[in-house]
Order: structure tokens, then C-alpha cells, then sequence
């Protein structure tokens, strides 16, 4: 009995206890209306033109140099990359560290706030800029492949041995060109009749011959891909390896040893933009509309490798400047201001003011 007792009066002191801290108010915190936006990083984006070529040899290769006298043909399929132009272009990306909520309530003059997909503040009270985007590459379409059959006569195409079929097929590419110099020369047998039949006729002509070397030769094919690197600079680096090169594996991983290592140095400029708009030191006040830019720093960028320099930029980027908010009397009562960002590097693009009407 006495113990059931005082069970009940614990429960009933723990019950209180949780009643009472459940009254009690909590700490007290600033609440502002409004949109949250971010400012941005600048992000360099590299775009690697990288061309792949295919070797594959030939069915009748090892006749090549005993019938068409040509020593340099592969033996042996092979696969070799290279890369053929690079080309650079910057984004703002969201630096999580910049996070702001714009004050849109009656106090002040903001009446619209714009972000972009990432969350970067774009504009205010007006529309945002657009942004030239980076157009992929595209491909050339692809010729359709010649089939050597299909060009094949029946002697060639019956012959009992390769040998045989090799000798046959260099008679018959020397038969070709013979038939090309005599029309080029005027002196075939059936003359076209005009400039146009002569050109179908050559073209023709040149098909057939392409096709047939291919079972000599054999055939190389050329892809040209687009592959993008991006690189955050943060601070300054003499030697940052960004990606490594194989001629025989085209881009690998930076910890594959397989590639030739590039690198990408940054260099700050100490360079920085002055904005008038900015509020001075310690003049922000309770009612703050909470705008924020950036004075974005000037920096050099180079990409290179062991041999060479393939690419030197200069430009602004947000991260090696500093973030500032505009003066409050730009968004209170008096002014109507219309802000338009850059997205990357958050600097501000274009600004303007009208005095509010009463």
C-alpha cells in the first residue's frame, strides 16, 4: 500500500514538472518574412573536345605491300584519343554559406524576390537577366560504312584462296583508277555528256576504290565527344592536378597513373570591385531588408600540363571577393529599388531607383 502510494506521487511530480516546462516560453528568436535566397560560388566548367580513333586492319592486310606496294597498314585493331580543343565557361553555384532571407513585408519596398533553379538570387523587384547557357556539342552525322562485297565483281568474289582474292581485288582498284584517269583525260570509250554525269561518274568511281582498299588498308573511324571538367577554385594553388590524359584510354581518373597529369594553378589578383550601394560599417539597423551582394575578386586561372600552357582566363569570382548588404534606404519607404544579379559571381548587374509616390 505504501508503495503503490508513492508511486502515484511520482508520477503525479513528473506529470507537473512536464506541464510546468511546457508553459514555460521558449528562448526568444528574430522571425523575418520574406524569401530565402543564396548568393553563389563561381565554378569554371572545361570543355574537352576529345577525339577517339578506331583502327581495324583489313581481311586481306598481309597482301597490302606484294600487290598495292603499301608498307604502313595496321596489322593490329588499336584505339588512340586525343584531344582536339579546350574551351572554358562559368556557372554560379549555391554557396551554402551565404544564406539569406530578404525581408518582404510592409516596412519595406520589396514586393518581389527572383531565384534561380539553384536557389541564387536573380533580381528583385524586376526580371532576372537570362544566362548565355553552354551549348553541347553535336556530332556530324556519321557516313553509312562501305561494305567491300557489294563492290566485289564474281571473279573476286569466287576466288578459292585469299591470295587469289587479294590479287584479284588489286586488279581490279587498278582497273578504277585506270577508268578515272581516262575519263579525267577525255579519252574514255563512253564520254559522259555533261559536267554533272562526269562528277557522278568520278564519285562513283572513288566509292568503288574506297571500298575495295578497305580489304587492305582496313577502315578508321573518328568519334569526337564532349566531356566537361569542373573545377571550384577556393583559394590559391600553384599545382592542383584536375584530371589525367591516356592517348590510350582518352580521360582517366586523377589517381589513375595511366594518364598524363594536368594541372590548374590560381593566382588572386587582389582585385575587387567597389559598390556605392553597400551599406557602410555597423549602419545596419533592427529593420535590416536583408539584401546582400557580392564584390566579387579577380583572379588568374591556368590549365597545363608537363609540356605545355592549354589555357590561361582571367576573371571575377565570387569566393576570393566578400559579401556586403546594400543600404537599407535603397528598399524602405521612400525608394522603389529594381536589382538585377549577376548569378556568377552575385554581383549586382544593373540597378535602379524611383522615389515612392504618396
Amino acid at each position: 500500500m505504501i508503495t503503490t502510494l508513492r508511486g502515484q506521487l511520482a508520477r503525479l511530480f513528473t506529470a507537473t514538472c512536464l506541464s510546468a516546462m511546457m508553459c514555460t516560453p521558449l528562448q526568444a528568436q528574430d522571425v523575418v518574412e520574406g524569401t530565402a535566397y543564396f548568393l553563389p560560388r563561381t565554378a569554371i566548367h572545361y570543355a574537352l573536345l576529345i577525339e577517339r580513333t578506331t583502327t581495324q586492319p583489313g581481311e586481306l592486310c598481309m597482301y597490302a605491300d606484294r600487290f598495292l606496294k603499301k608498307k604502313d597498314v595496321a596489322f593490329q585493331p588499336s584505339t588512340s584519343y586525343r584531344i582536339l580543343s579546350i574551351t572554358s565557361f562559368c556557372t554560379g553555384i549555391r554557396d551554402t554559406a551565404k544564406h539569406y532571407v530578404a525581408a518582404i513585408d510592409q516596412k519595406h519596398s520589396i514586393q518581389s524576390l527572383k531565384v534561380n533553379d539553384d536557389g541564387i538570387i536573380a533580381a528583385v523587384n524586376g526580371d532576372a537577366r537570362p544566362v548565355a547557357q553552354h551549348r553541347p556539342f553535336e556530332p556530324a552525322p556519321k557516313p553509312e560504312p562501305l561494305n567491300p562485297r557489294d563492290f566485289m565483281n564474281q571473279d573476286i568474289l569466287t576466288a578459292g584462296s585469299s591470295a587469289k582474292t587479294a590479287e584479284l581485288a588489286a586488279q581490279e582498284i587498278y582497273d578504277i583508277r585506270d577508268s578515272r584517269n581516262q575519263l579525267s583525260r577525255g579519252q574514255a570509250d563512253q564520254m559522259p555528256k555533261d559536267g554533272e554525269q562526269l562528277r557522278l561518274m568520278m564519285a562513283n568511281l572513288d566509292t568503288q576504290e574506297r571500298a575495295l582498299l578497305q580489304l587492305f588498308e582496313g577502315t578508321t573511324e573518328r568519334d569526337t565527344t564532349e566531356v566537361i571538367v569542373t573545377f571550384v577554385p577556393e583559394k590559391e594553388v600553384q599545382k592542383h592536378l584536375l584530371f589525367r590524359f591516356s592517348k590510350r584510354l582518352g580521360l582517366v581518373d586523377a589517381d589513375d597513373l595511366s594518364g598524363a597529369p594536368c594541372y590548374v594553378s590560381v593566382e588572386d589578383l587582389h582585385s575587387m570591385p567597389t559598390n556605392s550601394a553597400v551599406a557602410d560599417e555597423g549602419k545596419r539597423g533592427k529593420d535590416d531588408a536583408n539584401i546582400f551582394v557580392t564584390m566579387p575578386g579577380k583572379i588568374r586561372v591556368r590549365l597545363f600540363n608537363m609540356q605545355k600552357e592549354l589555357a590561361t582566363q582571367e576573371l571575377y569570382a565570387a569566393q576570393f571577393g566578400k559579401s556586403a548588404p546594400l543600404d537599407n534606404e535603397l528598399f524602405g519607404k521612400k525608394l522603389f529599388t529594381r536589382l538585377v544579379y549577376n548569378t556568377i559571381t552575385g554581383s549586382v548587374e544593373s540597378i535602379n531607383t524611383d522615389m515612392i509616390k504618396k
